[in-house]
């Protein structure tokens, strides 16, 4: 969720943006400018920098593991390659299905 703090910062940089005649009606417009920025930020369904970064560093930790099954798995076919090769599967004019063994 959007930090409070920013939103008002945001509020008052909007509302001192604002020409003076406008800005005349001060805490209204600004508390306006608040609820419409909250209710815009809200909709757009927006991420904190922090929950950003978490994911983020769950992702490099994913892949990280993603590259060592890799390897890992790498390394298993190679020790074994006829263990791991898929079987022929032939049929005759017959019907009958014959598997090598």
């Amino acid at each position: 969720m959007i930090d409070t703090k920013k939103i008002e910062q945001l509020a008052r940089q909007v509302h001192e943006a604002m020409p003076k005649g406008i800005r005349e009606f001060s805490d209204d417009v600004e508390k306006k400018i608040r609820q419409v920025l909250q209710a815009q930020l809200t909709r757009m369904d927006l991420v904190s920098r922090e929950e950003f970064d978490v994911q983020t560093q769950v992702l490099l930790r994913t892949r990280e593991k993603l590259a060592a099954l890799e390897q890992r798995l790498a390394q298993l076919e190679s020790q074994q390659p006829a263990a791991l090769a898929p079987a022929v599967v032939t049929s005759d004019p017959a019907g009958k299905i014959d598997t090598p063994q």
